[in-house]
């Protein structure tokens, strides 16, 4: 396995913390995210997005789902269940899960639902009106040296 050293980022980049933070976490071994279970992520809309995740087997009650920190956390916890049973192959998982997604800033989760063993978590970017873009007027000339003129008289008057 190869090691990174992303301290020479860290001199340059004011501001960007978040994004060494980042940086540091993908590189880091111990986030490697397990393959059960499996999920989608969709992109339904402009600012939309669903992750839909198979979770066959699980009731609702076994499931919990919590935002922190601009991050998704979902757990199944599947009560013990102590019948062994004989099976002669035993395929599906009944096993406890956590999930983790990191969400980006704005991304607001605004609801979840368990359907045929699917649970889908829809979610929507809610940028703030100050971080949209905006149109700025340009100003004609004569406005510009009025308020210069302005400005000189108050400056010989005090």
């Amino acid at each position: 396995m190869r090691n990174f050293d992303f301290s020479p980022l860290y001199r340059s980049a004011i501001g960007f913390d978040r994004m060494a933070n980042l940086l540091d976490a993908m590189s880091s071994s111990e986030q490697k995210q397990p393959s059960y279970p499996p999920y989608d992520i969709e992109l339904t809309g402009d600012d939309s997005y669903r992750i839909t995740m198979a979770v066959a087997g699980f009731e609702q009650s076994e499931l919990d789902i919590q935002v922190e920190q601009n991050r998704l956390l979902i757990n199944g916890t599947k009560p013990g269940n102590d019948s062994q049973g004989n099976y002669l192959h035993r395929g599906i998982a009944a096993r406890n899960f956590e999930r983790r997604f990191q969400l980006a800033d704005h991304v607001k989760v605004t609801g979840a639902k368990l359907v045929n063993g699917l649970l889908h978590v829809d979610l929507v970017r809610e940028i703030p009106e100050a971080m949209k873009p905006r149109k700025i007027a340009i100003s004609e000339d004569n406005m510009l040296r009025h308020t210069e003129n302005e400005v000189s008289t108050n400056t010989a008057v005090a």
